[in-house]
């Protein structure tokens, strides 16, 4: 798994290589699917219930799973958050991150600062021991602190030989609460945080989830073992 973690690393660097404007999103999808390729991995998204893409790449008031387009073009001032999975040897791996498009607005650069910080917070309390209650609890406080919401309708997972494994890792939460985490246990950390609402609905497309207030949303995410000496970040 960790070898997968840091295949999946170097696609969302290579990936964030080309975010600019005038870049479409389905260039960082030819980008993605390219990287993933000549490492020897498979894509974990392309196929998954019949998601067509390697990426999701949600702009601005889009929080996850956009699918990438000619269509779409990014423009100075944008967010993009680039979420990816990838397969190795039948381990999964999961991470995204949200990548400004120039310089953006403060409430926006404030928005990503939180979102980036919460996750840092919830790795910090992925002890053994610790409950899925304490890092819901962690990012829930990090980002009502700074005046934004977080996203109920979509949480984090564990991850392994499947995308999504049990426990589910909601944004929210009270300590003490949830499954309990044991050493060994690897999760999916991944705080999605809107400027507004926290209310989201699912396009047409039966994928892209928006904010219902067309408000802004940042998107961070790493996959983390469970150790004996702390929590271990695969996708670092």
């Amino acid at each position: 798994m960790r070898r997968s973690g840091q295949i999946l690393r170097q696609v969302l660097q290579a990936v964030s290589g080309v975010v600019a404007s005038g870049a479409t999103t389905m260039d960082l999808e030819r980008v993605a699917e390219d990287a993933i390729r000549k490492s020897g991995a498979t894509s974990a998204f392309k196929g998954y219930h019949g998601y067509p893409a390697c990426l999701c790449t949600s702009v601005n008031s889009e929080v996850i799973h956009g699918i990438p387009s000619e269509k779409c073009t990014l423009h100075d001032g944008d967010i993009v958050s680039v979420d990816c999975g990838v397969i190795l040897d039948g381990f999964y791996s999961d991470s995204a991150v949200t990548i400004p498009v120039g310089p953006v607005a403060p409430e926006v650069q404030k928005l990503l600062e939180v979102t980036a910080l919460s996750l840092e917070s919830a790795i910090s309390i992925a002890q053994a021991g610790a409950t899925v209650g304490d890092i819901g609890s962690a990012v829930q406080h990090q980002v009502e602190a700074a005046g934004f919401s977080v996203v109920r309708d979509f949480v984090g997972h564990g991850i392994g030989r499947n995308m999504h494994e049990e426990p589910q890792v909601p944004n929210y939460g009270v300590p003490g609460k949830g499954p309990r985490l044991r050493e060994g246990m690897v999760i999916a950390i991944e705080p999605m945080v809107n400027i507004g609402s926290p209310d989201v609905k699912v396009l047409e497309d039966g994928w892209t989830a928006v904010t219902v207030d067309s408000k802004w949303s940042a998107h961070f995410e790493h996959t983390v073992a469970i150790t004996r000496n702390g929590p271990l970040v695969l996708t670092r």
